[in-house]
């Protein structure tokens, strides 16, 4: 699972940026974290913004999923579930395709 870290310019923040990312890092070991980049294309993606503004654009980027914003540390909590969630319904959806998938015959 690839996940897309978009961090805004710093203006105006009002949380430690670094420190709430780490948390989250440190919170899915399963998950890759990438800085976004244009030429790749990721699971979902996370805007960090440093105030309510969270005027980082992410448009450019390929997300297959759900773009998650927190511009606030106490969002923690909310990015946390819904990254559980992300990753509860990919999950499901893996063990469904699984299940689907017809077996070869030997013959």
């Amino acid at each position: 699972m690839k996940c897309a870290i978009r961090f805004c310019g710093g203006c105006n923040c009002g949380y430690n940026r670094g420190k709430v990312y780490k948390q989250i890092v440190n919170e899915f070991p399963q998950v890759n974290f990438l800085i976004a980049s244009e030429d790749d294309i990721y699971d979902f993606l996370i805007v960090f913004g440093g105030c309510s503004s969270c005027c980082a654009s992410y448009e450019q980027y390929n997300v297959k999923g759900d773009v998650l914003k927190i511009w606030s540390d106490e969002h923690i909590d909310d990015i946390i579930d819904n990254i559980k969630n992300i990753l509860e319904t990919s999950q499901s959806t893996t063990e469904t395709e699984n299940e689907q998938t017809p077996e070869a015959t030997l013959v």
